[in-house]
């Protein structure tokens, strides 16, 4: 049986992913643990300069650990088995065949049964979190200047009619919540850096979860997400899902008033609950213990204040994988909408595009069950000279369609000031 606690919650947090609350119990160090020795100096500042974008590298940095990966030992197949069955038995197998404390890296798909992208890599280099080491206020390399063409899809006027239809399906009861992206594809003129672009990601936002993982036919999937979908260490559970939304200013008393106004929205307020109650019923028949706070803190990255609540609970059996708790989330309202199989209807109905691996999850797990799996988000697919990037925003009936417009532009800012694109 499930004890469901509910604290009290309130403040400014700097980013949305706190380490889990319950350690996991002492033994020796595995793939989920960086040792002492990572924790030196410049060791996780110098696995973020040392990406190189080859496609068989993944990079991922988190308020835990960072890690970069090379080689390819076997990749997860794609087949009719559940995902978590897929990653397992990969494992597994990489385990029997000598590789020691074996872990996958990698992207899942918005529809995790269409599309996978994880790997068991034949190295792996750990660090402590970005944000502990010093050298990370150094600064990144600056962007280049380079004649970008820009292509959003659908058009900003497509997107805000998208966003009216919707509302009105939402008044006539048909759904509460649906979340509605777009996407700009941008040409360059010449070859992209995007180990450079992973550097400014990572600097600029050092408390979040920065990530370069291959994505499938030369593309990279890169980006910088606040939000943690869910880690698991031992036993300890934590989810920190993120709506309801604001841009920041670059005037202090406008950014404070900002952070206040969203924690007494109504419209933002209601989302959030949505979001935070649909991941209270899928986490609760894992868990012997689930505590929720009453009332979310508003969390702040370069570019946005958040809503977030940090959900901790204790795995009633311990063989339940991050993976597996993922899954059982995945897609929470926050990206999807509610309910959800209503809600990915009209996201097909409505978008002009395939999210592909927006807003599906990245990260890792490893053997023993432990992993983070983190909300792809604030994002891009990139290959040679081309960047698609995405966002999207949480539409419920008091939703403007201006207002939709300028959370999105306000999302894409946190990968286009990555990139060097002035728009």
């Amino acid at each position: 049986m499930t004890t469901v606690h509910h604290a009290p919650a309130g403040g400014v947090a700097e980013h949305a992913a706190p380490a889990p609350a319950a350690p996991a119990p002492a033994g020796p160090a595995d793939a989920s643990t960086p040792g002492p020795d990572h924790a030196a100096i410049g060791a996780a500042s110098g696995l973020l300069g040392q990406y190189r974008a080859a496609a068989d590298e993944a990079f991922f940095a988190s308020p835990t650990r960072t890690l970069l990966t090379a080689g390819v030992h076997a990749r997860v197949p794609q087949d009719g088995r559940p995902l978590p069955v897929r990653v397992a038995a990969t494992l597994a197998e990489a385990r029997r065949a000598g590789v020691e404390r074996p872990l996958v890296v990698g992207a899942v798909a918005f529809d995790h049964d269409s599309r996978v992208e994880l790997a068991v890599p034949e190295r792996v280099r750990r660090a402590g979190a970005l944000r502990d080491d010093p050298l990370i206020a150094l600064p990144a390399p600056p962007a280049e200047l380079i004649d970008w063409q820009v292509r959003p899809i659908p058009e900003p006027a497509a997107y805000g009619t998208g966003v009216a239809a919707v509302v009105e399906r939402l008044r006539g009861g048909e759904l509460s919540k649906v979340v509605l992206a777009r996407t700009l594809e941008l040409s360059a003129d010449r070859p992209l850096d995007l180990p450079a672009i992973l550097q400014r990601l990572g600097r600029r936002d050092p408390g979040g979860y920065t990530f370069a993982v291959p994505a499938g036919g030369g593309r990279t999937l890169i980006g910088a997400s606040p939000e943690l979908l869910l880690s698991r260490r031992g036993t300890a559970v934590l989810a920190n899902p993120l709506a309801g939304s604001v841009p920041r200013s670059a005037d202090l008393g406008e950014d404070v008033r900002r952070a206040a106004a969203l924690l007494e929205s109504p419209k933002d307020l209601h989302e959030h609950a949505v979001v935070v109650d649909a991941i209270r019923a899928a986490l609760a028949p894992y868990c012997r213990t689930l505590d929720v706070p009453a009332r979310p803190t508003v969390v702040r990255t370069a570019a946005m204040w958040h809503l977030a609540t940090s959900i901790t609970g204790e795995l009633a059996d311990p063989a339940v994988s991050a993976l597996e708790l993922a899954t059982a989330l995945h897609p929470t309202p926050a990206v999807c909408g509610t309910p959800t199989a209503v809600a990915r209807r009209v996201i097909g109905e409505v978008e002009p595009f395939d999210r592909g691996l927006y807003t599906g999850m990245v990260g890792w797990g490893d053997a023993d069950g432990d992993g983070e799996w983190v909300v792809t988000i604030r994002c891009a697919e990139a290959d040679e000279r081309t960047l698609r990037v995405y966002a999207g925003a949480g539409v419920v009936d008091r939703s403007r369609p201006e207002d939709e417009l300028a959370e999105t532009s306000a999302k894409f800012r946190t990968f286009l000031d990555a990139a060097g694109v002035s728009r």
